[in-house]
C-alpha cells in the first residue's frame, strides 16, 4: 500500500474511533439504509442507473474480481450480480454511467488503480447496462490508455450521462489532474490522456449529475460540486461524515442529494444539497472548454495481457510499528487541521 492510502486510512479509523462531540455536526445527513450482503465489504465505486429508479450500481476493491452489483437504493438489497465476461479484474477503482453513440445507456467500470504508480497502461470497460435486472455475464468492450508525462493511480472517473464522454481524475497527495480521454473513435491501440485540469487531493470517486448540469468530486473530508461538464465552473463544498476509506459516491436520480458510501462501513448515506455554502472551485482548467460529445475510442474484446506487476496493494509496509504510530498520529492532525480550517470557512461563508 503507497503512503498516501496508508495515511488515509490511518487517519480515517483514528476519526472514526473519535467521540461525536469532536466531529461538526452535519444535520443533512441521512442514514438510508445497511448493506446486507456479505458480499460488500469494500465498496470503492457507485453509480446510479438510467434504466432502473432507486437503482445503484456497485463494486468493490481491487480484490473484489470483475463483478458489479445492482442495490435497491432505498433498502440496500442486491437485485442482481453482474458478471464482467472474459476480463481481467486488475484493480477496479470507479464506475460511471453514460450513454453509446445511438443514445443507450451505458456503464463505464475503470481499471484504473495503479498503486506504485507504474502500469505502463491502465483500462476502461463499457457494457451496455441491462433491462432486466437479473444474475448474468455481460459482453465487454475494453478501451486502452495511458496518461502523457507518466502512469498515475487513480480512483475517480467522471462519465457523460447524456454522451460517450468520460474523465479519469488521479488521486495525488498535493493535486490530483483531470484528464480527459480521446474524443476520436479508435478501433486498436493504445491511445493517450488529455491533461485539462487540476483537482484538489486524494480524491477517491466522481459523479456527473443525471442530467449532465454538473458535476461532483469526493475525497476523504468532504466533496466539492461543480457547474457544468469538467473542467467545471463554480463549486460548492459538502461536508461528509468521517468513514473509514471513504471512497464511494453518486448522486439520487433527481440530482438533490448525494448518496455516499465507504469501506467496510455497511450504512448507505444520503447528503441533502439544499444548504450548501460557496467555496473556491478546485478544478482549474488547463483549456478552454472541453471535448465535443463523439464516440470514445475502442478496442474490439480480445485477450488481455498481464504485466509483470501485481494490480493490489504494494506488498509490506517498511516502517516499524512505532513510526507507523507516528504518522498516524501526525496523519489525524492534519486531516483534523484541514477538516477544522475548510469548516470553519464554510461557517464564515454562511
Amino acid at each position: 500500500m503507497r503512503f498516501t492510502s496508508v495515511a488515509a486510512a490511518l487517519a480515517a479509523a483514528t476519526l472514526t474511533a473519535l467521540p461525536v462531540s469532536a466531529a461538526v455536526a452535519l444535520d443533512d445527513v441521512t442514514e438510508v439504509c445497511r448493506f446486507s450482503d456479505d458480499r460488500l465489504t469494500e465498496i470503492s465505486g457507485m453509480t446510479y442507473s438510467q434504466r432502473h429508479p432507486d437503482v445503484v450500481y456497485l463494486h468493490n476493491d481491487s480484490s473484489g474480481g470483475p463483478f458489479i452489483y445492482a442495490v435497491d437504493s432505498t433498502t440496500c438489497r442486491t437485485l442482481a450480480t453482474l458478471t464482467l465476461d472474459g476480463i481481467e479484474a486488475r484493480d477496479i477503482e470507479a464506475i460511471g454511467s453514460g450513454r453509446d453513440r445511438r443514445g443507450r445507456p451505458i456503464l463505464w467500470i475503470a481499471d484504473v488503480g495503479d498503486n506504485r504508480d507504474s502500469w505502463p497502461e491502465v483500462r476502461l470497460h463499457r457494457v451496455r447496462e441491462p433491462r432486466a435486472l437479473t444474475d448474468r455475464a455481460l459482453t465487454v468492450k475494453t478501451y486502452r490508455f495511458t496518461y502523457p508525462d507518466r502512469p498515475h493511480n487513480a480512483e475517480a472517473i467522471l462519465s457523460d450521462p447524456t454522451s460517450p464522454r468520460v474523465w479519469i481524475v488521479t488521486k495525488q497527495s498535493a493535486r490530483g489532474s483531470l484528464y480527459a480521454l480521446p474524443n476520436v473513435m479508435e478501433t486498436s491501440g493504445l491511445h493517450i490522456a488529455e491533461r485539462v485540469g487540476r483537482t484538489g487531493a486524494f480524491v477517491t470517486d466522481g459523479s456527473i449529475r443525471p442530467d449532465g448540469a454538473g458535476f461532483a468530486l469526493r475525497d476523504y473530508v468532504d466533496a466539492q460540486v461543480f457547474a457544468g461538464l469538467p473542467p467545471g465552473e463554480e463549486s460548492q463544498r459538502v461536508y461528509l461524515p468521517i468513514q473509514f476509506q471513504g471512497e464511494a459516491m453518486t448522486w439520487t436520480s433527481d440530482a438533490a442529494a448525494l448518496l455516499v458510501a465507504s469501506e467496510r462501513d455497511d450504512r448507505l448515506l444520503r447528503i441533502e444539497l439544499a444548504s450548501i455554502a460557496v467555496s473556491t472551485p478546485t478544478v482549474t482548467p488547463d483549456v478552454a472548454g472541453s471535448p465535443e460529445p463523439s464516440e470514445p475510442w475502442a478496442r474490439p474484446e480480445e485477450a488481455e495481457t498481464t504485466p509483470d506487476q501485481t494490480g493490489g496493494e504494494a506488498s509490506g509496509i517498511p516502517w516499524a510499528p512505532m513510526g507507523l504510530a507516528a504518522v498516524g498520529v501526525a496523519c489525524v492532525g492534519i486531516l483534523l487541521g484541514l477538516i477544522g480550517v475548510r469548516r470553519r470557512r464554510g461557517g464564515r461563508s454562511g
